[in-house]
């Protein structure tokens, strides 16, 4: 069982995702939380998918794309700090999204694929021992624990869903 981080586990920017996970068992979180995240996208009709709020803002594909690409960044910073303790480069979101084909793609697929991450996610943290989930690396030049990351991508989704819902639908 991956127990809930301390606060010198992670950073202070980290602090907002970890904050907005609740108390519940972090693998129930992650695993109600991807099904109810995968219903709300496939039920995002496909003239609403392109939509951005506001002038600059990404739209919900890239969004959606955006969460699928930092899942997939925190879970190689869980694996790999599972295994040793090393230091891992930071990522810019915004020269990220610059390089991504996310509104070329259907909102049905970039929700299968977030699906498909998150399983994967799932299976890595379901297979980690106590010992493992503690262990820490150096991520964007800051100390994080395996389980802080656990917590950080179940609030970093936490955050994207409640702007979609606040300002997208």
């Amino acid at each position: 069982m991956i127990k809930r981080p301390q606060p010198d586990e992670y950073s202070i920017f980290n602090a907002t995702y970890v904050d907005l996970v609740g108390d519940q068992p972090i693998l129930e979180i992650l695993k109600s939380q991807g099904d109810t995240s995968y219903n709300m996208f496939m039920g995002i009709g496909p003239e609403k998918a392109g939509y951005a709020y506001a002038e600059g803002k990404w739209t919900i594909k890239q969004v959606v794309g955006h969460m699928a690409d930092t899942e997939r960044i925190f879970a190689y910073r869980a694996l790999a700090f599972s295994r040793e303790s090393i230091e891992l480069p930071g990522f810019d979101q915004d020269v990220y999204m610059e390089n991504t084909t996310f509104n070329s793609r259907t909102l049905e697929d970039l929700a299968e694929e977030l699906k498909t991450i998150r399983q994967t996610t799932l299976y890595l943290l379901s297979s980690l021992t106590e010992a493992q989930s503690t262990q820490k690396g150096i991520a964007s030049g800051n100390p994080v624990s395996v389980r802080a990351l656990a917590y950080m991508i179940a609030g970093h989704e936490m955050h994207h869903i409640n702007i979609l819902k606040e300002r997208y639908l």
